[in-house]
């Protein structure tokens, strides 16, 4: 179903069962999956692939060339994943060649009005943007992270799944998987313990998580060695989770607990 006002560009492929409301655009390279729903206004460009049940909403920019000065043109992309919903005005960019050339996104996201992903940006899955928050390039939000209204996050920072960032921060270092961050400049301020509850996560993991937090906020030694030596005592499989994170490697500090 595409409206005779709809510009979709030669080279376009649109899948069985799309929907293309009036005076949205389709770019040339331009792939959506089966069932999407682009309303009016809206603009898919770049080499940008949807896919399936996406729906974009009036003024939306989807596939944009990115917000770096460093960029020449180069080719990049774009890969969406199935069932997210991109609310309107918000921006999700192409990548760049120095972040390796590719924005990613995941399934069943919600990117609310006026929310931004930058170019090379890595999104999970299950992840609410709320309204006007704006994910910088390179960063790394893993799956089911809820980013409150309008936040900032720094380029290159990583974000741990199941984390939640209230409203107004701005989040300058990485934050550890499931943690809870809050204030205009983002401290780590306790565990995701409702969003936790919420998923169905068991009694017993909760109890090691927050006691692990505990660990991590009053042991001996940096951050970084207190996460080692508790990933080396715990039998939890999601403290390791949150030890491996602070671990790996990252072009960021991390936030620890206040």
């Amino acid at each position: 179903m595409i409206h005779p006002l709809a510009v979709v560009e030669e080279g376009a492929s649109v899948g069985e069962g799309c929907e293309i409301g009036p005076f949205a655009v389709v770019g040339p390279q331009v792939v959506l999956g089966a069932g999407c729903v682009l309303r009016p206004h809206s603009v898919v460009t770049g080499d940008t692939e949807l896919g399936e049940e996406c729906q974009v909403f009036p003024g939306a920019v989807v596939g944009e060339v990115p917000q770096d000065l460093k960029y020449r043109g180069e080719p990049a992309i774009l890969r969406i994943g199935a069932r997210n919903v991109i609310r309107e005005g918000a921006t999700l960019n192409i990548g760049t060649e120095g972040g390796g050339g590719e924005t990613v996104v995941g399934d069943r996201n919600l990117f609310m009005t006026g929310a931004h992903v930058g170019h090379d940006a890595r999104i999970g899955s299950g992840c609410v943007v709320a309204n006007q928050a704006a994910i910088a390039g390179h960063c790394v939000i893993e799956d089911d992270v809820v980013i409150g209204g309008l936040c900032g996050i720094h380029q290159f920072v990583r974000i741990g799944r199941g984390a939640i960032i209230g409203a107004l921060a701005m989040v300058t270092n990485d934050v550890i998987p499931y943690g809870l961050v809050q204030g205009p400049r983002g401290e780590l301020d306790g565990l995701n313990l409702v969003g936790m509850k919420r998923r169905g996560v068991e009694r017993s993991d909760i109890t090691a998580l927050r006691a692990a937090y505990a660990t991590l906020k009053q042991g001996e030694g940096s951050f970084a060695e207190r996460a080692r030596r508790l990933n080396d005592e715990t039998d939890s499989a999601m403290v390791r989770e949150v030890c491996a994170f602070v671990l790996s490697d990252s072009d960021r500090h991390f936030l620890v607990p206040k």
